[in-house]
């Protein structure tokens, strides 16, 4: 089942992760999926399954290794839920792209909470849209009360059935947001019992109450992928640093496995924390909150001085987004106040009030392509020229890459399944032109 919405907002990661939540409580194979490039979001699913969530985009991703992410998970699991982005028809490609390609049901989510009768407007026009759209039904969030969801299920004159509930508006299991999205699950004590709570609600509904063998109508078949090509083991006996806390958070675990298929062995350590550089060939600083932590990260003088050793060394290291802005001289927040950060690359990095780049990118470099997207809430002010630059999806110039010595950082951020020898690449001396 893909759960969508007419809009950003509605809802859609609450109910995704309580239907997945509810049926793995109840002993069931549960497996989940993001559309669209995002990494919070992920958090809550992967909360509510127990298993890693892997995105599925028709450009990032790629259709080839979308269905063979879903070909995998079907062998495995008894349901499969899949996250909309944005609203069912926004983007290029949108999520309901995705449910026509590998026919996935679609269940809309409609925040209901100030209208009546345009509900059914909603449903219809979300429903009928486009042609052969396939179509679970529509469920009614936020509601204020019984009477409310009764006048909800009514204004579906054309069809009542397609009504799969109404979850009643409750504080006890909204998730909380702040500029780049949803709070990472991981940093509320309460995240699992927000889920349960969101997970009981739904299971006062038709669709909550539905078990196994009530979905099988909303079963779908997905055909074994050809088989892909060998990957040469390019990172055979490098050792990865990572850079995992709550500072650098923005990690797809596909990158992770591109990484041990190339046979890296991954290490990991807490900037936040402090803690000296592993020893390693190659570091990689994944994206995150560094804003949020500009005080903690300027006074990690241990890894900052592993970090500055490592370099100097001529050993690779491929910062992107919140992984590149600590490397800059300073941060300045949205409110004007300077921390002294890293200094391995000059300028400062300035904070926006507003969203100040979004969309999808790919990175062309000597050894291949890689897909990716940017999403920022910052600027950075450098004397340094972009060594090069990435594409846009839809054409035209896209993010800077920097380069300093062995140091590459940019906002894009990569998916390394797009191009396992590009990914390889950006951590090889040398490896980069």
């Amino acid at each position: 089942m893909l759960v969508a919405a007419p809009a950003s907002g509605q809802g859609k990661t609450t109910v995704a992760a309580a239907l997945a939540r509810l049926h793995a409580r109840a002993g069931r194979r549960v497996r989940a999926f993001k559309c669209g490039p995002d990494f919070l979001d992920p958090h809550w699913l992967a909360l509510a399954t127990g298993h890693p969530v892997h995105n599925l985009d028709l450009w990032m991703t790629g259709e080839h290794d979308a269905r063979a992410r879903l070909h995998e998970a079907a062998t495995q699991a008894d349901l499969i839920v899949v996250e909309g982005v944005m609203g069912l028809f926004d983007g290029e490609p949108s999520a309901a792209d995705l449910a026509q390609r590998f026919g996935l049901p679609v269940l809309a989510v409609i925040d209901a909470s100030a209208m009546a009768g345009t509900f059914g407007a909603l449903a219809f026009g979300l429903r009928h849209f486009r042609p052969g759209l396939p179509w679970a039904g529509v469920l009614a969030n936020r509601v204020g009360s019984g009477r409310h969801a009764q006048m909800l299920r009514e204004a579906l004159a054309d069809d009542e059935a397609q009504f799969l509930g109404a979850v009643m508006r409750d504080a006890a299991f909204s998730l909380p947001e702040r500029h780049l999205g949803l709070t990472v699950a991981a940093e509320l004590p309460d995240a699992l019992a927000r889920l349960d709570a969101a997970a009981d609600a739904l299971a006062r509904t038709p669709l909550g109450q539905m078990d196994g063998a009530a979905l099988v109508r909303w079963s779908v078949s997905f055909d074994a992928p050809a088989a892909a090509p060998a990957q040469a083991a390019l990172l055979a006996g490098k050792t990865m640093a990572v850079a995992r806390d709550a500072a650098f958070c923005f990690i797809y675990p596909a990158n992770l496995d591109v990484l041990r298929a190339l046979g890296a062995e991954l290490v990991f350590f807490s900037p936040l924390a402090d803690e000296p550089l592993p020893a390693c060939d190659a570091v990689w600083l994944p994206g995150g909150y560094p804003e949020l932590h500009a005080g903690a990260l300027a006074a990690a003088t241990r890894t900052r001085e592993g970090l500055r050793a490592h370099a100097h060394a001529g050993r690779p290291v491929w910062a992107e987004c919140g992984g590149m802005m600590p490397l800059f001289d300073h941060i300045v927040s949205s409110d004007g106040e300077a921390a002294a950060l890293w200094g391995l690359l000059p300028g400062q990095v300035l904070m926006q009030k507003r969203l100040a780049a979004l969309g999808l990118q790919q990175l062309a470099l000597p050894a291949g392509t890689l897909r990716g997207h940017t999403f920022h809430y910052s600027r950075c002010e450098t004397a340094l020229a972009p060594a090069q630059r990435t594409e846009a999806a839809r054409g035209g110039a896209g993010e800077a890459v920097y380069r300093v010595g062995a140091v590459q950082a940019s906002y894009f951020h990569a998916w390394f399944p797009s191009s396992p020898a590009a990914a390889a690449s950006l951590f090889i001396e040398g490896g980069v032109a």
